[in-house]
């Protein structure tokens, strides 16, 4: 439903004329997200200037009982930030917050507001000589509230950790205006219960994320990089295995890439090309690096290659003899959700498992697709030197997309059942948002899932933040 005239006026003065969206078109952009999976509409679209017009409207807004959507870059994979159809919500974009507010090199940490794009943290983190970690695809345009609210991921996760390990404090504007100032730089902090962590995560269903300390670290001094082709799909663990032994855990990512992918990315994605003279069924793109220099780095990777060439685990590497080199093997990882695009239509599982169970994971999920639903494409890649799994189903060639889509509900049954069995999770780094709701209500442990909806409503007991999210 519309918002009443006066509440409209109230909340577009907060942020001023500019600020306030109303005009269909101009909302467009706020109303859809990534996949195309969600087409929302909302009463109005709010672009605050600080964290004090963000307590304002949503103390406005509590008073009226309106509904609030937090946004950030919108890049988000599940509907986290997309409005429902009714029209009854306010969303609020986090974008024009976007200041870095302080770096402290000596403490390694960034104080940001929750609009900074991810890109634009690392690059002053890099300005100080420090790195803060976090990457990932939509790092040019997802901002770090976003991040946050999702515990994104991404392909440092193995030696830095998810988002909530990357916190130190946050500032939040609660369910009923007020703001929680939790800016705290400290590495040590045993004072009670660790109330970061209720919002990491939370994707704006508990509050609206600000602000956040941040962790830097030191910027590495080398890195070495390699594609290796492997022997098989159960030499991925015993390639990680000796990986971190051999290099004391200075492993940054490694990454798999099914042949099935490769071959996407040389048909939709200019300038790849297969890096081996040689057909192989899966590789791993693996990185090492250190802060120390005149670490003897490369003759650790050499090490590890040479071992694994010996064991018979890898059976042929394309090892990067440079920057541009590096860039070039990574940008086949990367180009994988985007080269998939043009296959037609993909399910989507984003999933992690104990590391031990990834290629059996991979081996029954693969062969059950393709037993139920003949033609599909299996494209299993990501960060599995964390247990993680994009196990994406691409269409039969040929098939019509939508037709194909329609067994989204299905697929996802065969998926999680093997995941949850495994002891696994159905979300690893993309979060619930709207798509996993139902699947959180038939996979989760009553136990747990009673103790999230307690949270929910003692926090926001009105059910005004993201309502219709992460849990009904």
């Amino acid at each position: 439903m519309p918002l009443n005239q006066a509440l409209h006026n109230k909340l577009r003065d907060i942020v001023g004329t500019k600020a306030a969206i109303s005009d269909l078109a101009d909302m467009a952009p706020y109303l859809h997200e990534e996949r195309g999976l969600y087409h929302g509409k909302a009463a109005l679209v709010l672009r605050p200037g600080s964290t004090e017009e963000v307590a304002r409207i949503v103390s406005a807004c509590a008073a009226a009982k309106v509904p609030i959507v937090p946004q950030g870059g919108n890049t988000g994979l599940c509907g986290g930030a997309s409005p429902h159809e009714d029209a009854s919500e306010v969303i609020v974009s986090m974008g024009r917050m976007n200041k870095v507010r302080g770096l402290d090199p000596v403490n390694f940490t960034i104080t940001v507001d929750a609009g900074c794009v991810l890109a634009d943290i690392q690059k002053a983190a890099l300005e100080h000589d420090c790195i803060f970690p976090l990457s990932l695809a939509a790092e040019g345009s997802c901002q770090i509230g976003g991040n946050l609210a999702t515990n994104a991921g991404g392909i440092n996760v193995l030696r830095y950790g998810n988002t909530r390990d990357l916190v130190l404090g946050l500032e939040v504007v609660l369910p009923d205006g007020r703001i929680w100032n939790g800016l705290r730089a400290l590495g040590k902090d045993n004072t009670g219960y660790a109330l970061r962590h209720l919002f990491v995560g939370a994707e704006g269903t508990l509050g609206i994320i600000t602000g956040a300390v941040l962790k830097l670290f030191p910027r590495p001094k080398e890195t070495a990089t390699a594609l290796c082709a492997l022997r098989d799909l159960n030499s991925v663990t015993q390639l990680l295995s000796q990986a971190r032994a051999i290099s004391g855990d200075s492993v940054t990512a490694f990454e798999l890439i099914p042949r099935i992918g490769l071959e996407m990315c040389m048909r939709h994605i200019a300038g790849v090309s297969d890096p081996f003279g040689a057909r192989h069924d899966w590789y791993v793109l693996i990185e090492f690096s250190t802060s120390r220099p005149d670490s003897g780095l490369r003759t650790t990777f050499d090490k590890l290659l040479e071992t694994s060439f010996e064991s018979g685990i890898v059976t042929d590497a394309v090892i990067a003899e440079s920057l541009d080199q590096a860039k070039s093997l990574w940008r086949i990882r990367e180009s994988l959700p985007e080269a998939q695009k043009h296959e037609g239509g993909s399910i989507k599982h984003d999933v992690s498992v104990p590391v031990s169970l990834v290629p059996k994971f991979i081996a029954d999920a693969a062969k059950a697709m393709t037993a139920q639903f003949p033609g599909c494409r299996p494209v299993p890649f990501g960060h599995v030197g964390d247990g993680n799994v994009h196990f994406n189903v691409s269409q039969p060639i040929g098939q019509d997309k939508v037709a194909y889509l329609g067994q989204w509900e299905a697929m996802n049954r065969v998926v999680h059942d093997m995941v949850v069995a495994m002891n696994g999770s159905i979300s690893a780094e993309h979060g619930i948002g709207l798509l996993k709701v139902d699947e959180m209500k038939h996979y989760k442990d009553p136990v747990e899932l009673d103790l999230m909806r307690k949270l929910k409503r003692a926090l926001d007991p009105a059910n005004l933040m993201n309502p219709g999210k992460v849990v009904d």
